[in-house]
């Protein structure tokens, strides 16, 4: 074989050891079957809502273990078509079959990263709030370009975008702003976003041409169902109204529908003005305190979890992630992973994608060296 077609071979390789490393395949092959074993019992639609728990975790763990296995039979099938052709010397079958194993490659490495999403919450819709660091000016225009970034990155992956509030700054940018983003694993891929970024450029807001930096903190948190239980006590928040800001005709200028809630005991505080009414802004408010406690209770069993005070770091809001320099040169990088990307404008036009894969393996200590060793 080629030496393409032995390098493919052994990425492939390496990214299934990984996929049966993550899934802890025997255990994952036991828990289907016992899966599949309750799916046939008639009893089991008494109680809808386990039932449609225990549907929801085997059509996820079968998608997994099946395309595990699809993915060997398919190489398999791949290797002994272009061994053919090489006997055979038919030079386009052999280019087909190669086409196909670098596809099967891509999927492979796609299923990878798909794999490390696994957290308690990965599989949910997500909340994403930008708020402008110190700085004026220089700082909001920043929660700006980052609410844009996010907002590109969510749409070219088929997310849906909802804005949920947002504070406008004096001259420019933003304070704060709040999105919903709707689709599979939207927590699991954002949560990796959390913390402080940082930029570095020649300010379009100084006459001088001088260059600036500026930090703007990024924070996520899933959105959680009612079978979640969060037991929040009325007598512990403090609940505003305001007139809610930007566009939106007569009504929303006027009218006190904004809520906003702050949580005494822990700080948390939510805000909600999307729409006219006042008690449904304060039913979405609840929803967000709620999911922000949620997470807040994620991040501390995560870090109790940790074996290190490094792990803990990378997990901890305030820890500043990654740097955009646009001046006096360009380059984005990624403080935990060091995984960098020359062409800023990319970056923040929504191509986050490699950073995202870099910190989830960086999370659970997924490293290509193990499954090189596990391949072997």
């Amino acid at each position: 074989m080629s030496a393409e077609t032995d390098s493919l071979n052994e990425q492939i390789k390496q990214s299934v050891a990984l996929l049966r490393r993550h899934l802890d395949w025997d255990v994952a092959l036991g828990r289907l079957a016992e899966l599949n074993n309750r799916a046939e019992d008639p009893d089991l639609w008494n109680d809808p809502d386990t039932a449609q728990k225990l549907m929801r975790e085997r059509t996820l763990l079968a998608g997994q273990v099946e395309g595990v296995q699809r993915l060997e039979a398919d190489v398999r099938d791949t290797l002994d078509l272009v061994e053919l052709a090489e006997m055979e010397g038919d030079d386009a079958v052999l280019k087909d079959a190669v086409q196909m194993l670098r596809a099967l490659a891509e999927e492979a490495k796609r299923r990878e990263t798909e794999s490390l999403l696994s957290g308690e919450a990965d599989s949910n819709d997500c909340y994403l709030e930008v708020n402008a660091g110190a700085g004026g000016t220089e700082a909001q225009d920043w929660a700006e370009m980052l609410l844009r970034m996010y907002t590109r990155w969510a749409e070219q992956h088929g997310y849906k975008v909802a804005l949920m509030e947002s504070s406008e700054g004096e001259q420019a940018g933003l304070k704060s702003a709040t999105i919903q983003v709707t689709g599979p694993n939207a927590y699991g891929w954002l949560k990796t976003e959390a913390g402080v970024h940082r930029l570095v450029r020649i300010s379009p807001f100084d006459a001088a041409a001088r260059r600036q930096t500026s930090f703007a903190s990024v924070w996520v948190y899933p959105v959680v169902d009612d079978s979640i239980e969060i037991e929040i006590n009325e007598a512990d928040l403090k609940v505003d109204t305001f007139r809610a800001s930007g566009a939106g005709g007569q009504h929303v200028n006027k009218t006190e529908s904004a809520i906003r809630i702050t949580h005494i005991p822990t700080g948390i505080i939510v805000a909600c003005q999307t729409d006219r009414s006042q008690h449904r802004n304060r039913a979405t408010a609840m929803t967000m305190l709620k999911a922000r406690m949620y997470e807040q209770e994620l991040q501390r069993r995560e870090a109790a979890a940790a074996q290190t005070e490094a792990a803990k770091t990378d997990i901890g809001w305030g820890h500043q992630i990654r740097s955009y320099v646009l001046a006096p040169y360009q380059l984005v990088k990624d403080l935990r992973t060091s995984v960098e990307r020359g062409n800023p404008d990319a970056v923040l036009d929504g191509d986050l994608d490699d950073f995202m894969a870099a910190a989830l393996a960086a999370r659970v200590g997924a490293t290509r060296s193990e499954a090189s060793a596990s391949a072997q």
